[in-house]
């Protein structure tokens, strides 16, 4: 398999609001912003998609738990190479991130902050040390 994008899609409760935070956090403008979806465009070959619950809710049916259901229950994170750790971490906590792990040296390597979204979700700011 050669894989050619990736898109992260995380779903959320509130577009507008989730849309809000990560346009702060990443400090972007998506690159699409329509009812049912928004995407910032990370990298070149990489998007990070927010998507409303009740959007994906009606794509799995009920051959899944309905997204509202896992709020809160860490599953994976979104784990985010930046220049300045310290700077980036002020940054989510004044736009609202609840932190969860303050800036420290990590033993494989990097500097990490973990923090929460609007959703719960885990995002980890990373700045490597070597």
């Amino acid at each position: 398999m050669r894989i050619n994008f990736i898109e992260t899609i995380l779903y959320v409760d509130k577009q507008q609001e989730s849309r809000t935070f990560y346009e702060k956090l990443l400090r972007m403008q998506p690159s699409l912003d329509v009812p049912g979806m928004t995407e910032f465009q990370l990298a070149g070959n990489f998007k990070l998609g927010l998507m409303p619950n009740v959007g994906i809710a009606k794509i799995l049916g009920a051959k899944t738990p309905h997204p509202d259901r896992g709020k809160g229950i860490p599953r994976c994170e979104l784990y985010l190479y930046v220049d300045d750790v310290e700077t980036e971490f002020e940054n989510a906590i004044e736009i609202g991130a609840s932190e969860i792990s303050p800036v420290q040296e990590r033993d494989w390597g990097d500097k990490v902050c973990y923090f929460s979204d609007p959703d719960g979700h885990i995002v980890a700011l990373a700045e490597k040390m070597i």
